[in-house]
């Protein structure tokens, strides 16, 4: 059996006075996609950002990827949001994007060489034209922009990738290609992802192993032959288990 990269003991969070997660137990395994489906509201976000250690939390969330076995935290934590807010005030390109994120002198100083050769690796991981880097941001498709968030979320090589519905949002044949990318940089690279989706076709035909949550509590996990059947899927989404067994078969 594969061995976990993290674990969650008994993981509660209480935001504005409203408790969220509520005793989450479960273990991400290593080099494994881990899916993390449930209705809105149940807490599936707030649990990638506790992970990601924006939100303050009780019980345990240990990695076992120390590699001086005194700090055992990923050496990079990739993290694909669901939406990014762009301000249409602010005409910056990809390539402006992408060099404030990998460099640390401001933007009006030009791009260091070192971070062009980097946005170079980046686009081209991801299988972008070159052509998307001087395209302001705000005009691009929603599905460029993804990629170029995954670009980001993968530079350096992460040893978790937690992904927010990455590929809501976006059209058809792009959530397609993305959902493909993703699976091929688990396959050639490794790395452990944590992805959250509504799309339970995506879960099957990807994850090795589907975590339940509802009404912030883990309700089932398991493979997704067992847990992606009506019976399970009514005992997590209630009266919309329907609409998501219909996404599922399609």
């Amino acid at each position: 059996m594969t061995h976990p990269l993290l674990t969650i003991r008994n993981l509660s969070v209480e935001l504005g006075g409203k408790q969220i997660l509520k005793g989450v137990s479960a273990s991400i395994a290593h080099g494994q996609i881990t899916a993390l489906i449930g209705p809105n509201g149940s807490g599936k976000t707030t649990l990638l950002r506790t992970i990601l250690g924006e939100n303050p939390y009780r019980g345990e969330i240990r990695f076992h990827c120390g590699h001086d076995h005194s700090r055992p935290t990923p050496e990079h934590i990739g993290y694909v949001p669901q939406k990014l807010n762009v301000d249409a005030k602010m005409p910056f390109t990809v390539r402006d994007l992408l060099a404030m994120a990998l460099q640390r002198r401001p933007l009006f100083l030009g791009v260091s060489r070192q971070a062009a050769r980097q946005i170079e690796a980046i686009i081209d991981k991801v299988g972008a034209s070159p052509e998307l880097l001087s395209r302001p941001v705000e005009k691009i498709s929603g599905g460029e922009l993804q990629r170029v968030l995954l670009g980001l979320a993968i530079y350096p090589q992460p040893e978790l990738l937690l992904l927010d519905e990455p590929a809501a949002g976006i059209d058809f044949k792009d959530a397609e290609r993305f959902n493909d990318l993703i699976a091929r940089l688990n396959r050639e690279s490794g790395v452990t992802i944590l992805l959250v989706s509504h799309e339970l076709s995506v879960v099957s035909k990807q994850a090795h192993h589907v975590l339940c949550l509802k009404d912030g509590c883990i309700q089932c996990e398991g493979p997704p032959r067992e847990i992606l059947t009506g019976e399970m899927l009514a005992q997590t989404f209630g009266a919309d288990a329907g609409l998501y067994a219909h996404h599922h078969s399609h």
